[in-house]
């Protein structure tokens, strides 16, 4: 039987310790330095937006007050993953839910759960960019009026899964990356650019018809123009599914 591990429901900054602060150092630095040149530009500007670095883990409320400034964004503190209803309802009000605890050292190179640097270094800096946090809010709230029905519910996940999780950006001719599944995993960011894997340009019915598995590295991904493109996209995607 697997053991059940309590999870912080709040970030009490003073709890963390020097293994948490060395984790996020690592990974950081690690992960910055896989990204080099293949991350887009927004999410590099972003980072500086909210002033990331390696040497200190991000405090939540310094987060906060900095994103409702610029989109009137906010993070929610979740112990786990979201259930789908918690998890869209809470961006259909522009907040987006975050676990606030750290894998340990020894679990550093594979976590089987999305901890805080997965949710906070891949997910949250675009959280300060208009358009992206734009087309965000609006599948939470497209999300909420299907939340009953399953099968419109996997097609709108298989939105979210191709773009927010394992998005590629195209601009001058080159690949970059803006997906959070990507941007936190040395194993995806090697692969997304190889010809291991394929680059198919963004199409709302073939990715809603695109099925896909969590637990192994992706072996297709689809690229956008421009953040713009996937707000463009939203009429589209309620026709999809009949709204």
């Amino acid at each position: 039987m697997k053991n059940i591990v309590t999870r912080p429901t709040k970030q009490i900054y003073q709890n963390y310790t020097k293994e948490d602060f060395k984790v996020w150092n690592i990974l950081f630095k690690r992960q910055l330095k896989n990204l080099n040149d293949i991350v887009a530009e927004e999410f590099i500007i972003a980072l500086k937006e909210l002033n990331f670095r390696a040497e200190k883990i991000p405090n939540f409320i310094e987060i906060n007050n900095t994103l409702k400034n610029t989109t009137g964004w906010t993070i929610k503190t979740v112990p786990n993953i979201s259930p789908p209803e918690e998890f869209f309802s809470y961006l259909s009000k522009k907040k987006f839910t975050t676990t606030c605890w750290l894998r340990s050292m020894s679990q550093i190179d594979y976590l089987e759960e999305p901890d805080m640097f997965h949710d906070v270094f891949a997910h949250v800096p675009l959280l300060s960019n208009k358009e992206y946090t734009s087309f965000f809010k609006e599948i939470g709230q497209i999300a909420m009026s299907v939340i009953d029905d399953p099968v419109k519910l996997k097609k709108l996940q298989r939105i979210y899964w191709f773009t927010i999780e394992f998005g590629l950006i195209k601009k001058h001719d080159k690949f970059k990356i803006y997906g959070a599944g990507i941007i936190s995993s040395k194993e995806e960011s090697n692969n997304v650019l190889s010809n291991k894997s394929k680059k198919k340009k963004f199409d709302v019915n073939r990715v809603m018809n695109h099925s896909f598995k969590i637990d192994v590295v992706q072996d297709t991904y689809y690229y956008i123009d421009s953040f713009e493109e996937l707000t463009l996209s939203l009429d589209e995607i309620r026709k999809n599914i009949h709204l």
